[in-house]
């Protein structure tokens, strides 16, 4: 089995990464690393090409692999996924922590803020960012997670979450796996209701957004809340 050791040494992406630094490696070489040991045939560094060419050289895609697509790459076993799956997960946990420190201006900084903690979804998530007087973050949690096409979101876990973090306002968000960015009638109505249901506990819905990789559509910029 080649290793990564077996390599000459201006190919060994360790060694690269302790002379050039991190910013030197390719993605290739960087999921080189994580892979470890390739094949008989192929080099970790040739494992990591072929599955890179399998999500057409785009990480965004990689992010939404789960096991049995990794291990569709001749090189890549049980144990190897793990490891990569375990990578991918840590990057999307750096993205998510911490909250927003500072006060939010606009629908595209939280527009900006939710793609980075929702876009490897594959499913509809319904999500409520709770902030303070500040109109920082305090929290983000998702509150139900549905099926390819909608979700439902219970006003009264809602609202309880919202008293449990302190909220004095609500941003309401969720997410269009589609990519199809429009609001349904269902989305309408749910905001309808939660912005008059949230006048009794002295708290306001600030804006109701919805993301895809491709872009974001919020209901305060256009006039709907």
């Amino acid at each position: 089995m080649t290793t990564i050791k077996d390599w000459a040494k201006d190919d060994r992406p360790r060694e690269k990464m302790l002379i050039k630094g991190i910013d030197s490696l390719s993605d290739a070489e960087l999921l080189a690393i994580l892979i470890g040991s390739g094949t008989k045939k192929k080099s970790a560094l040739e494992v990591a090409k072929c599955l890179l060419k399998s999500c057409d050289n785009n990480l965004g895609k990689l992010g939404k692999y789960i096991l049995t697509d990794f291990m569709q790459i001749d090189g890549i076993g049980q144990v190897k996924a793990i490891t990569l799956l375990a990578g991918m997960e840590l990057g999307r946990r750096r993205e998510k922590s911490p909250v927003l420190k500072t006060s939010i201006r606009s629908s595209a900084e939280v527009a900006t803020f939710l793609q980075s903690r929702l876009k490897d979804r594959l499913t509809e998530v319904f999500a409520v960012a709770f902030l303070n007087r500040a109109n920082k973050v305090n929290h983000l949690e998702v509150i139900s997670e549905g099926g390819v096409t909608g979700t439902v979101a219970d006003p009264r876990v809602i609202f309880k979450k919202a008293l449990q973090h302190n909220a004095v306002s609500l941003i309401l968000c969720h997410n269009h796996p589609s990519g199809n960015l429009q609001p349904s009638r269902a989305d309408e109505e749910l905001t309808i209701k939660l912005r008059e249901a949230a006048r009794f506990f002295d708290m306001q819905v600030l804006d109701h957004v919805i993301v895809s990789e491709e872009g974001y559509f919020s209901f305060a910029d256009e006039g709907l809340i």
